[in-house]
């Protein structure tokens, strides 16, 4: 009698390497963030990618992209402070709110310098924001810009938004106008210009948006995307490219844990803060901040502090001997 299969249903172990790390990439224009995490991950022949934070296919700059366990910390990059330069054409309003819509407005009224820096001040800070009906947030269970590619009225509620600094630094012309953009997590810069333009009475959409920054990542860090694609005569990107997962980290907060609290961290088990009197950071915060568990140089995971607890929130555990970009 033949024996059952036991392997049968045993799933099937991911193609590719096994790489962890961010791989920093300069998108150009014309191209979705997806796609730019797909061309990567062939190139590296990675398991896994994801990326930090979505741009607009027209948008350029700034995009993380996660290999490995460090998509486990792409949560904690989108909640970073990002920075932008985008430029507003007035006298033109788009579907899209960008250049790649359809023209559903336009006026002649095209503002001063004075005017426009009068009106700033109402959008920085904590406001309230409408993001553009093409975009991804979900309107009973469909996403907005499918409803809008479909014909369909999109009804989009205002939500809150935090932008630290909104700067107008220069005028190339008396149709367009070029800011620089320090955010917080979900701010539509494409909602910002449209917003502006109705501010100083006229209509206006983005003509080109660039970002600067996610979190940790600077343009220092990036890579353009061409440089990193493999063609016939070119050899496959150096997983050296790539950045600690720690790098993603580096905002929060380390503290020092012994072998003990370690094992109690993995079994999900809380510290009380009166255990680890004298070695919480002083900048962390008491009631709700996150903290990075290290055993000597080894990442353990994210732990939150609340009402005089250590909580185990996202456990990692990258070996200590791990290189950048290297295999786990």
């Amino acid at each position: 009698m033949n024996q059952p299969n036991r392997h049968r249903h045993r799933s099937k172990k991911p193609k590719g390497r096994e790489l962890d790390g961010w791989l920093i990439v300069d998108k150009p224009s014309g191209i979705g963030s997806t796609d730019v995490v797909n061309k990567v991950k062939r190139a590296f022949d990675a398991q896994k990618a994801g990326h930090g934070g979505t741009l607009d296919p027209l948008a350029t700059g700034l995009l993380p992209v996660a290999f490995g366990a460090a998509t486990k910390t792409v949560p904690y990059v989108m909640d970073g402070t990002k920075t932008y330069h985008f430029t507003l054409k007035f006298g033109e309003a788009r579907d899209t709110d960008d250049a790649d819509g359809a023209v559903i407005a336009t006026s002649d009224v095209r503002p001063t310098d004075a005017e426009i820096e009068a009106v700033l001040p109402g959008f920085r800070g904590d406001i309230m924001q409408v993001p553009p009906i093409y975009s991804a947030i979900k309107i009973g269970g469909e996403r907005a810009y499918d409803l809008a590619r479909d014909g369909q009225v999109v009804e989009i509620a205002a939500r809150p938004a935090r932008v630290d600094r909104f700067d107008l630094i220069s005028r190339p012309d008396g149709d367009t106008a070029i800011f620089h953009v320090e955010s917080g997590k979900g701010v539509y810069m494409r909602s910002l210009a449209r917003d502006v333009a109705k501010a100083v009475g006229s209509v206006g959409h983005i003509t080109a948006l660039r970002r600067l920054r996610v979190g940790p990542f600077r343009m220092e860090h990036a890579i353009p995307l061409d440089s990193l694609l493999v063609t016939g005569d070119t050899p496959p990107p150096s997983p050296d490219l790539l950045l600690p997962v720690t790098t993603a980290l580096a905002d929060i907060p380390a503290l020092a844990v012994t072998a003990e609290e370690a094992a109690r961290l993995y079994q999900g088990q809380a510290i009380s803060l009166v255990d680890l009197m004298g070695r919480v950071p002083r900048e962390a915060d008491p009631e709700g901040g996150l903290l990075r568990a290290m055993a000597g140089e080894r990442l353990l995971g994210l732990c939150r502090l609340e009402a005089g607890w250590m909580q185990p929130e996202r456990l990692i555990q990258l070996e200590p001997g791990q290189q950048p970009g290297g295999e786990a």
